[in-house]
């Protein structure tokens, strides 16, 4: 028999990108995986990706936006994000056609960055102009979101100490390489990014942002 569809968000206004998570959910657990993909040139190249492994009977890459998603409703036992949601314009939109397209009982998962305390203006512009941040909510409104939408049983774990540590270790890395780049005469990327990289890491180290996993049922 084969298993249910598991519905993967990879949400964004860039969602499921090469969709490497979900090829990790069908070969490691036999999901059929749905993946919604807004850039119509990660697409192709995602369903390439999958054809290459063999998984293009169990991974779909539907070319969408996750505010309007192609899909019926009622068909997936799960819907699943990965801090992708932080780039979306309308959570609430996102996450009702989480809603919508999960089977009565079906399951939502997702992380994504939170507001602790609410950012000051300076750093809210930082936020979107070097990592695209949108729309942040916080740990109380989140949760208040998904009940107003319908879901139940929702819970909450804060991720901001291991997320600290993490990011912190990410951002040595990459200013190492960024500072070498510049010794050699290299593009160093781009200056946004890296400003608001930094004060991103004080931000969740002070937890004013942090990160956290949502779950909830339909």
């Amino acid at each position: 028999m084969e298993p249910d569809p598991v519905g993967f968000g990879y949400a964004g206004a860039a969602e499921a990108g090469l969709a490497g998570p979900a090829r990790y959910l069908a070969h490691k657990y036999g999901a059929i995986v749905t993946c919604i993909e807004l850039n119509p040139h990660r697409a192709p190249g995602a369903a390439d990706l999958t054809r290459r492994v063999g998984l293009a009977q169990r991974v779909r890459i539907v070319r969408g936006d996750v505010m309007r998603v192609p899909v019926a409703s009622d068909t997936m036992d799960a819907v699943i994000s990965q801090e992708a949601l932080l780039h979306v314009p309308d959570k609430r939109a996102a996450l009702s056609e989480a809603y919508r397209v999960l089977k009565p009982g079906g399951r939502l998962a997702f992380t994504d960055w939170a507001e602790h305390r609410r950012l000051e203006v300076a750093d809210a512009r930082s936020m979107w102009r070097g990592i695209a941040a949108q729309s942040l909510q916080s740990f109380t409104t989140y949760p208040q979101m998904l009940r107003e939408i319908g879901f139940r049983n929702v819970g909450i774990e804060d991720l901001t100490a291991d997320w600290g540590r993490i990011l912190e270790e990410r951002f040595a890395m990459y200013r190492k390489l960024r500072e070498e780049n510049i010794r050699l005469g290299m593009p160093s990327g781009d200056d946004d990014f890296y400003h608001s990289y930094a004060r991103l890491v004080a931000l969740v180290q002070e937890r004013t942002l942090g990160g956290g996993r949502f779950a909830a049922e339909k």
